[in-house]
């Protein structure tokens, strides 16, 4: 199946009625919303292991998995609620430039009326991603967080994935939202 990709933003890992959602890094010599520098580390080459983490990297990143978990579902709550106007008011420079507010909506809003309603949602996954200058997306670093989702009108689970990027701020702002298109 095809992805549809439907840029939002500025969401968080507290709502406060009337503010955007942010993450802010966890203050420390080193900010948490940042990856440890092994984890930064290009992919190993063929025949190479990749750097292993200390006990302590493998923490910070499994502390930084629950908290970018926890933001992602509150933004499929949101998308479950149809608060989309909200969300993407919500959106970061980047986004909003992507997508209009009304593209936003009615393109999430008609994907989630093919689906039907949510029966439940699996086990996320986090995936990190470093897109370079040129990259069909901004330049940034990327935490996705994707989640097997059941629909009433799919006889399958279907990939839910919330996008965050690493903003020049040093905040993680949702960046994206997408679903299966139809055929």
């Amino acid at each position: 199946m095809r992805h549809s990709r439907i840029a939002l933003s500025l969401l968080s890992l507290s709502f406060i009625a009337g503010s955007a959602w942010a993450q802010q890094p966890a203050p420390a010599a080193r900010p948490a919303a940042t990856p440890p520098p092994a984890a930064q580390a290009r992919p190993a080459q063929p025949g190479q292991q990749a750097p292993a983490l200390t006990p302590a990297q493998q923490a910070e990143l499994a502390k930084q998995n629950a908290e970018m978990t926890q933001a992602a579902l509150k933004v499929v709550q949101m998308v479950d609620a149809n608060q989309l106007a909200q969300l993407w008011e919500g959106a970061s420079v980047v986004a909003k430039r992507a997508v209009p507010r009304e593209t936003f909506v009615a393109q999430i809003t008609a994907a989630r009326k093919r689906l039907g309603a949510v029966n439940g949602r699996g086990q996320a996954t986090v995936t990190r991603v470093r897109h370079n200058p040129g990259a069909s997306v901004p330049e940034g670093l990327y935490v996705n967080v994707s989640f097997p989702t059941r629909f009433a009108n799919a006889p399958q689970p279907v990939r839910e994935l919330v996008s965050f990027r690493l903003d020049e701020d040093k905040v993680w702002r949702l960046s994206g939202y997408s679903l299966p298109t139809a055929r």
